[in-house]
């Protein structure tokens, strides 16, 4: 095989995916449970680092998990556009911040007592789940 025939098989592979997705109706995007997941350790983590003076976020790895959800949200079929929709739906704000609150009150935080944020954080941080991943305590 040529360098056209090499050209041809790599511009066919590259476009399959999206020929796969055309045509077909995608669930809503908030309804995937990785992106759901994702979006709900990064709400999480941001009410802890604005709640908690002693814990901040770890901007370069907020970043790239933001990069990486993109390219799996694109590998799906979904566009920047849903992205977008999703991130400013009212719906799906609300939807998350009650995820958010019921996670927060499941685990004893109550607003206006820092500590009860800066005591989930460091436990977050400790077992290393995604929030934790996020956040540095200082």
């Amino acid at each position: 095989m040529g360098f056209d025939g090499a050209l041809r098989c790599v511009v066919v592979a590259l476009l399959l995916p999206a020929a796969a997705f055309a045509g077909k109706e995608l669930p809503p995007l908030e309804d995937n449970r990785r992106v759901q997941h994702e979006f709900l350790a990064a709400a999480i983590g941001d009410v802890i680092r604005k709640n908690c003076p002693t814990i901040s976020s770890r901007m370069f790895r907020v970043i790239r998990r933001l990069h990486e959800l993109r390219s799996y949200v694109f590998s799906l079929g979904y566009t920047r556009g849903d992205l977008d929709r999703m991130r400013k739906s009212p719906e799906a704000k609300a939807r998350l911040a009650d995820m958010r609150d019921a996670y927060l009150e499941k685990h004893g935080v109550t607003e206006g007592d820092a500590e009860s944020f800066c005591r989930l954080g460091r436990e977050e941080i400790n077992k290393n789940s995604l929030t934790g991943w996020i956040l540095r305590a200082r």
